[in-house]
């Protein structure tokens, strides 16, 4: 089974810098991305994006935490544990 990995802090970053016209770094982990210019419809886009590639994030659970901590807590609930059965790698 394929399972695709959910982004990590780098990637969030880099993929919502130039929505925001800023460069990566210049992003603070606890800012707030919609108070900085990201949208409602970005961020659908988004969620769009990440389910195509069979990631099950939640829209209504990037907004009500719209930071890349707080995303990267929703990526971090909704992970697929790794297989705890004996013999499978």
């Amino acid at each position: 089974m394929d399972i695709t990995p959910t982004p990590t802090e780098l990637d969030l970053r880099a993929t919502v810098a130039p929505l925001l016209g800023l460069e990566p770094e210049a992003i603070e982990p606890d800012a707030n991305l919609v108070v900085l210019g990201l949208s409602s419809l970005e961020i659908m886009r988004l969620v769009s994006r990440w389910r195509k590639n069979k990631i099950p994030v939640q829209f209504d659970e990037l907004v009500a935490a719209p930071t890349l901590n707080g995303w990267l807590a929703h990526f971090a609930s909704i992970a697929v544990p790794a297989s705890t059965e004996p013999g499978v790698a």
